[in-house]
């Protein structure tokens, strides 16, 4: 059985470009005419002028009402590196001033609800996350205040607080939408939280976050709604605007038996720090990890539909799992990043 398996091990690394990769959109690839400027389409008001990038559709509207058009809610792309200027003509620039990692451009969202819509092999699948961080509009508004807003912290006769204690929060809440229902399970991302008793843990986002959204489970878009404390009799008050790099998605790599019947799902593929193994049936018991000297490196039961294993110290490479239970055991690969 152990040479079997070896045999079997090193035919399947000859495969290895056949595996299902995560896929990002960094927004780099995406054509802008120069620096500092960003993505704007005026051509259909009232439609959606968006772009595609990775396997995922970002939306954009704009509209002509009021004699005039302006960006109505959606997603832009941009490379402005304005972090100071205050006020809504400057509302396309992240505050860390690059994408993340120091790349030349990201994404901006506008809005109180969007959606991204995934495509191809990511539709139907989970979402591994995304950065996300405070435009210089919203991150200068809650800071400082202006003639809309308020500055975040600060109170007025009308809160019993002390000035500089009232408890902020601007948030986004991320839901998974899946054969056109909402899902119930939800991320929360506080852009700024002064939630605190103790004030020195206040804080404003200006760095880049990474937003884990594997939790939402299979979705085919997904759902951004911001909201705030500093809410009026028009609505929020605090500008509508968050900032977004890598967005990545993954597919799946199916595992069958000897006569092609689904045992379980394999994802992310490649992993980072966790991989997990969703079980179709109860025939499944354990799983093993083989190296590639051929090692049995962990083995862990299987008792939930869903296995998680914590693969974050593990070296970059391909990894064999076999998996056994009720029937002929059956093996797949997967690369750790």
């Amino acid at each position: 059985m152990q040479q079997k398996f070896t045999l079997l091990f090193f035919a399947l690394l000859l495969s290895i470009a056949g595996i299902n990769a995560q896929t990002v959109a960094k927004f780099d690839t995406l054509m802008l005419p120069k620096a500092d400027t960003f993505y704007a389409n005026e051509t259909a008001p009232g439609k959606d002028v968006g772009f595609d990038d990775g396997l995922a559709h970002f939306p954009c509207v704009y509209d002509t009402g009021w004699g005039m058009s302006f960006w109505s809610n959606g997603f832009s792309y941009s490379n402005m590196r304005d972090t100071t200027t205050r006020g809504y003509m400057n509302d396309h620039s992240a505050i860390t001033v690059k994408g993340y990692d120091t790349s030349s451009q990201y994404a901006i969202a506008y809005g109180i609800t969007n959606k991204i819509h995934l495509k191809g092999k990511a539709k139907g699948q989970p979402v591994n996350g995304f950065f996300i961080t405070n435009t210089t509009y919203a991150y200068h508004s809650m800071k400082e205040g202006d003639f809309v807003a308020k500055k975040f912290g600060d109170t007025s006769a009308n809160f019993p607080e002390p000035t500089g204690n009232y408890p902020d929060w601007f948030k986004v809440t991320i839901k998974g939408y899946r054969s056109g229902s909402l899902t119930t399970d939800s991320v929360d991302v506080y852009l700024a939280d002064f939630r605190f008793t103790d004030n020195s843990k206040d804080t404003i986002l200006n760095g880049w976050k990474w937003v884990n959204l594997l939790s939402l489970g299979k979705v085919d878009s997904l759902q951004f709604v911001l909201s705030s404390s500093d809410t009026g009799m028009f609505g929020m008050n605090t500008p509508s605007y968050f900032a977004m790099d890598n967005f990545e998605t993954f597919e799946t790599s199916n595992v069958r038996d000897v006569n092609g019947v689904l045992a379980a799902k394999v994802y992310p593929n490649p992993a980072t720090t966790n991989l997990f193994i969703e079980a179709v049936d109860n025939n499944l018991k354990q799983v093993s990890v083989i190296d590639a000297t051929g090692r049995v490196i962990a083995t862990q039961p299987i008792t939930e539909k869903i296995t998680n294993i914590n693969v974050a110290t593990w070296a970059p490479g391909v990894y064999m799992l076999q998996l056994t239970g009720e029937g002929q055991p059956v093996s797949t690969r997967f690369v750790k990043q």
